[in-house]
């Protein structure tokens, strides 16, 4: 269908609920969204495609035709839209990476030495399953917990063809294993540490525990201390195993808290799970970055992807904003878990404190998993599609620094990916400046620097992919018109501060402003460059200051200290003003008697 075909058709849709199929030439569906209204939710994407983010007009682009189907209400289009994203994993909408079913625990019952691993499926082999369970990470983590309690063997060796040719492993030596790989070790001991596991697996921990500790106390009265300490941490660890296992296996946690991290190249997904007050488990998934999606509506997809399948719930979910369909996505889950499941978003106290560990696990995820040549990458990737153009590689700035007549200077300051390449740094001294003018000195610095390209000038020899001016659109005109006149054309921007000399946007020569606030990782880019642009240009009019102060005339006339000297100068502003003036002026500004010292010294020498 043609652009105008696909606005026709979205036109006369009802408005009604239901949910709308984004399909490409290829019939593949590239996205599912839900409406309140099908008629003006897609009506939306075809109305004014410069209003909409780039990753809506790259969907839009590739829509070749759409389907809907009309629900009852914006409930059962939530469950819908739920069920069709799970089933095609549309390109375009945010997704969980691991979506490939809930894991179950297999265990080879029917081997001399059983041993776990982990499977998608259910197979009719024999062997014994336990779940669905959670996450892989976290159901990993069970059996990590079943091996260390019950210190099964964790290593590579197969049994019992390895019994008894090499020593025992380091994790025997440590307390880790019972070592099984002994010849002296009786195989029944495996099969009875596998049995306990079984139970545990099947919930039977008060089963397990009070066996254990009939053991303990046994031990205890034969006066084997040693023995009944090692069961007594068992116990223990059966115990925080327990809890564990209890949220693994089915979410039955009394409170799961959701964090959210947006980082500059990736963003993680947390769950923290508590049960009776303790911190038990941690589900976590890693995503690219989405762009242009809110908050809100990021949450709102993966708590569905999160929940949805999941037969038994917590009492109470913990959300870190407010999402559009919390309502629907309450019936959804208490539908699913047959009791009432509360969505909560705490603003302040102890639940507030939960969200911000829940973020902080978020944060620690993203900086883990990310290097700082991915977020640097993806940064400069963001800011290239914020100015619509490529990712900028090399970005010059510039800024003029002045105080009076007197030391006009410039700063040129280069980023190269998304980094201060401090030698490429340049600094520029102003010529032929009778008062200070920025556009004129802007000019003049631009001038002599392209030039100094364009004649081969080995410090000069690259061009940059953007110009940053800080000032407005008339400081980002001028650069534009020295391009002009030299026979460049580089893309070129203002750095615009807001009434506390904070940056605050981006502005083109022809006043477009470009707001990059919603970007975290651009805006602290730019922020930065800046403020190094800014320091290089105070420092450099600072030393020239000092420079010219302390090679002063003042200092040649007996009786004038620095002191004096700079008091002069702030007062007059320069050694040319104190000369012109009057006796007056002088004593006035410095007293009577020095006064007639300066004055004479320079009439005299006239």
């Amino acid at each position: 269908m043609t652009f105008e075909e696909l606005k026709e058709k979205a036109h006369a849709l009802p408005l009604k609920p239901g949910v709308y199929i984004m399909q490409d030439a290829k019939n593949e569906v590239i996205y599912v969204g839900k409406a309140k209204a099908l008629k003006n939710r897609v009506s939306q994407y075809f109305a004014n495609l410069a209003s909409h983010t780039e990753k809506t007009r790259a969907m839009v682009s590739s829509i070749d035709h759409f389907d809907v189907i009309v629900a009852d209400s914006e409930f059962e289009a939530l469950v819908l839209e739920n069920s069709l994203i799970k089933r095609h994993q549309p390109h375009y909408n945010i997704l969980l990476k691991d979506d490939k079913g809930y894991p179950y625990i297999r265990l080879d019952v029917n081997a001399d030495y059983p041993r776990f691993s982990l499977t998608n499926k259910v197979s009719e082999d024999g062997a014994r399953y336990f779940g669905p369970y959670g996450s892989r990470s976290a159901t990993w983590d069970i059996l990590e917990a079943l091996r260390t309690t019950l210190k099964l063997p964790s290593c590579s060796k197969k049994f019992p063809r390895d019994v008894g040719k090499e020593r025992p492993c380091l994790n025997y030596h440590m307390g880790l294993c019972d070592g099984y790989c002994r010849p002296e070790m009786d195989p029944q001991r495996h099969r009875e540490a596998m049995e306990q596991a079984i139970r545990l697996l099947e919930g039977r921990f008060k089963e397990v525990k009070d066996d254990l500790t009939n053991q303990m106390e046994l031990a205890a009265e034969e006066m084997r201390f040693e023995r009944a300490a090692e069961l007594r941490d068992q116990i223990r660890a059966i115990e925080l195993l327990g809890k564990r296992q209890k949220v693994v296996a089915g979410s039955l946690a009394d409170t799961d808290v959701v964090g959210f991290f947006r980082g500059t190249a990736k963003s993680c997904f947390v769950v923290l799970h508590f049960v009776e007050g303790d911190l038990a488990a941690k589900d976590w998934d890693l995503m690219e970055t989405p762009m242009e999606e809110d908050e809100g509506e990021v949450l709102s997809a993966l708590v569905r992807q999160h929940y949805v399948n999941r037969n038994r719930m917590p009492k109470q979910i913990l959300l870190p904003c407010e999402l559009e369909d919390e309502a629907a996505l309450t019936r959804l889950f208490s539908e699913a878990s047959g009791r009432r499941v509360e969505l909560v978003n705490p603003q302040r106290g102890a639940k507030m404190d939960l969200i911000k560990l829940a973020n902080k696990n978020a944060v620690e995820e993203v900086e883990r998993s990310t290097s700082r040549a991915e977020r640097q990458s993806k940064t400069l990737e963001l800011l290239g599609k914020v100015l619509d153009m490529e990712p900028p590689r090399r970005i010059e700035s510039y800024d003029i620094s002045n105080q009076g007549a007197d030391d006009i200077v410039a700063s040129m300051v280069v980023y190269a990916e998304g980094r201060p390449l401090k030698r490429d740094y340049r600094r520029f001294k102003l010529k032929d400046m009778d008062m200070p003018n920025d556009y004129a000195s802007m000019e003049q610095v631009l001038t002599r620097r392209f030039r100094r390209y364009l004649e081969g000038d080995e410090k000069f020899d690259q061009l940059p992919d953007a110009l940053f001016i800080d000032g407005g659109e008339e400081h980002a005109r001028v650069a534009v018109g020295v391009e002009s006149a030299l026979g460049l054309s580089i893309p070129v921007f203002g750095m615009v501060k807001d009434d506390r000399h904070r940056t605050r946007a981006l502005v083109t020569p022809e006043g477009k402003e470009i707001g990059i606030q919603k970007y975290p990782a651009v805006f602290a880019l730019v922020g930065q460059i800046q403020e190094e642009t800014h320091r290089f240009a105070i420092e450099f009019h600072r030393q020239q200051q000092s420079q010219r102060v302390k090679g002063s005339e003042l200092d040649k006339i007996p009786g004038i200290g620095p002191t004096r000297r700079n008091a002069l100068l702030k007062h007059f502003k320069s050694v040319k003003n104190i000369k012109a003036a009057s006796l007056a002026q002088l004593q006035e500004a410095a007293g009577k008697a020095t006064g007639q010292v300066v004055y004479d010294y320079f009439n005299k020498k006239e």
